[in-house]
C-alpha cells in the first residue's frame, strides 16, 4: 500500500522523540491548561514534520550506503519502492508545510525551529561523519525541542533540566553507537569482505570510535543523567516553584530506566533503535508510565 510506504519514508514512528517539547509544559505548571497545551501540541507537529523531512533526505544522502546494509535494504527508498524524486517532493512539501505552520508562533520559536533544521542538514552531509560531532549533534537537536517548548508558551526552564536532556540524548547517541560498532565486529568476525556490507560503510565515523571508547562515554553520560536530574529536583528554585521537595522521590525511576537501557543493549543487543526499545520494552513501559504518574503527582498535588 502506497501510503504505508510513504508513512516508513517519513518515519512516523520516530514522531515520539519530539515529546520532549511537552517537557516545559509539563514542569511549568501548566499541562491542564488548554490553551497551554494546545499551542505545545501545534509546536509538537511543527517538529515532527520537520524531523520527517530530515529524516527524507538523510535517507536521500545515505541512499547508495543503505543498499549495502542487511537491515536499512529494506526502507522504502534504498528498497526503490519509493522512487528518489517522489522522495524530494515530499520533503520539500514537508519542509514548506512546517515553515508555513511555524509562522504563526513567535519569533525566539521560529528561530529554533529554522536552527534545528539547518542543524540536522549539516548532520546529515557532514557531522554525521565527525567523532564526537555526531553524537553531540543529536543531543543538541533534542535540547533545541527542550527550548522550543520553552519559548513557545513562553516560560522559563531550568539549566538543571536542560542538562538532563543533554545528557539522556548523548547517552542514547553513544549507545546507538556502541550497538553498531558491536554489529560490526560479529560481522568482520564472520567474514571480513562482510564488513564493508555492513555498518561501516553507511557509518564511516565508527572506524574512529571504539566499544571500550564508546563505554566510557556511556558512563560518563548516564552520570550525567542522574547527577542533573537529582540535583534539578532539590534545587532552591525547584522547591520554591512546585512548594515541596517531593520531587526527588522520582530519581529512583529515572536511574532504574538508565539501567534498563543500559541492560538492554550490554546484554540483549537492544539499544540502537531506541525508539523501539522505549515503546516495546514492558519494564521500561512501565517504568515511563511510573514516572509520568509520579511526577504529575507531585507537582500537581493531585492527592
Amino acid at each position: 500500500m502506497i501510503l504505508f510506504k510513504f508513512l516508513r519514508l517519513i518515519r512516523v514512528h520516530q514522531w515520539i522523540k519530539n515529546v520532549f517539547v511537552f517537557i516545559p509544559l509539563l514542569f511549568s505548571l501548566h499541562l491542564f491548561n488548554k490553551d497551554y497545551f494546545i499551542t505545545t501540541l501545534f509546536a509538537f507537529l511543527v517538529f515532527c514534520l520537520a524531523s520527517s523531512a530530515i529524516y527524507v533526505i538523510n535517507d536521500l544522502v545515505d541512499i547508495e550506503s543503505d543498499r549495502a546494509h542487511p537491515v536499512k535494504k529494506n526502507r522504502p527508498l534504498p528498497s526503490g519502492a519509493i522512487s528518489q524524486t517522489a522522495a524530494i517532493i515530499t520533503a520539500s512539501l514537508l519542509l514548506v508545510l512546517v515553515f508555513w505552520l511555524m509562522m504563526y508562533f513567535n519569533i525566539e520559536f521560529i528561530l529554533l525551529v529554522v536552527a534545528f533544521v539547518m542543524l540536522n542538514m549539516l548532520y546529515s552531509f557532514l557531522f554525521k561523519n565527525v567523532v564526537l560531532l555526531d553524537v553531540f549533534s543529536i543531543a543538541a537537536g533534542f535540547s533545541m525541542r527542550v527550548l522550543a517548548g520553552a519559548f513557545v508558551i513562553q516560560v522559563p526552564i531550568s539549566s538543571w533540566l536542560l542538562l538532563t536532556t543533554m545528557f539522556i540524548s548523548l547517552f542514547l547517541g553513544v549507545m546507538k553507537r556502541r550497538s553498531e560498532l558491536v554489529l560490526v565486529n560479529e560481522n568482520q568476525k564472520l567474514n571480513s569482505d562482510a564488513v564493508e556490507q555492513s555498518g561501516t560503510q553507511s557509518r564511516k565515523v565508527l572506524t574512529q570510535y571504539s566499544l571500550n571508547f564508546a563505554d566510557q562515554m556511556a558512563t560518563v553520560a548516564a552520570t550525567g543523567v542522574i547527577v542533573c536530574y537529582a540535583l534539578y529536583t532539590v534545587a532552591p528554585r525547584t522547591i520554591s516553584i512546585f512548594q515541596t521537595e517531593r520531587l526527588i522521590y522520582t530519581t529512583p525511576f529515572v536511574v532504574f530506566g538508565i539501567f534498563r537501557f543500559m541492560y538492554l543493549e550490554y546484554i540483549s543487543g537492544k539499544g540502537e533503535n531506541s525508539t523501539r526499545t522505549l515503546a516495546t520494552d514492558i519494564p521500561m513501559i512501565v517504568n515511563l508510565l511510573l514516572y509520568g504518574f509520579a511526577t504529575i503527582t507531585i507537582i500537581y498535588k493531585l492527592f
